[in-house]
């Protein structure tokens, strides 16, 4: 029975346990926030703040100064952004001056093709017109060459020079036309002879007074021709006129 005695013993101590475990302390809910949510101001921090205080205060002050960390960011990227603005406005300034200074080179180049293509053009006219003065000049010594050369008078050294005065004047651009037989173009033929005949089928040259020459495309003088133009026989005009009288009987 001696053995029992200490569990009577301890009787009382697991009454007042039970009695401490039913008595619950309160929960103390204690504001650790470094910034007053009221006012916004920085809390002091208080020393006498036991270790899991420390603990958490650390915890909150390091958040506190992640989240400063991302505001300066924040502020340092908008700031960067408001003076990016002025050099993008440089920028585009700078390429419309660019631009405006590249079509204002294109078209100078342009106009200046343009006027070399016309200085070119206006020299190779000046050179042609002085070199078919020369040769329109010269016209009627080819002529007086000629009408020797047809009378057989244009033999020897004379005849040597004739050539190549001809060749000369050839080789500048000069061109002699007019040939029997050639159809009469009143452009570059002036008819002082007009005849007849059943053996042309229009308008032909048949007799050449003066040769015409060109320089080019520029008629210096027309050819003084003869022309023959088409007429029927008298046997072929008889058979249409009676067939016309007896139609008209």
């Amino acid at each position: 029975m001696t053995p029992n005695k200490p569990e009577q013993d301890r009787g009382p101590q697991q009454a007042s346990g039970a009695q401490d475990e039913g008595e619950q302390e309160p929960v103390v809910v204690r504001d650790r926030r470094r910034i007053d949510p009221e006012t916004g101001d920085l809390r002091s921090s208080d020393d006498n703040q036991s270790d899991a205080g420390e603990v958490t205060d650390s915890m909150s002050g390091s958040l506190d100064d992640e989240l400063a960390k991302v505001a300066a960011e924040a502020d340092a990227v908008e700031t960067a952004a408001e003076a990016e603005a002025p050099t993008s406005d440089a920028e585009t300034e700078l390429r419309r001056q660019v631009e405006e200074l590249t079509a204002d080179v294109k078209r100078v180049q342009a106009e200046y093709a343009n006027y070399r293509k016309r200085v070119e053009r206006d020299r190779d006219s000046v050179i042609n017109n002085a070199k078919a003065s020369v040769a329109e000049s010269l016209l009627t010594v080819l002529d007086d060459l000629e009408r020797a050369e047809s009378h057989g008078d244009l033999t020897g050294p004379f005849k040597a020079v004739a050539d190549k005065l001809n060749a000369a004047l050839a080789d500048a651009g000069l061109e002699g036309f007019g040939q029997e037989g050639d159809e009469f173009d009143p452009s570059v033929h002036e008819a002082v002879q007009h005849e007849t005949s059943s053996e042309v089928s229009g308008p032909t040259v048949t007799t050449v007074l003066r040769r015409g020459y060109r320089f080019g495309e520029r008629v210096l003088r027309p050819a003084m021709v003869g022309v023959t133009d088409y007429e029927p026989d008298g046997n072929g005009a008889e058979p249409e006129s009676q067939g016309e009288t007896s139609e008209q009987g």
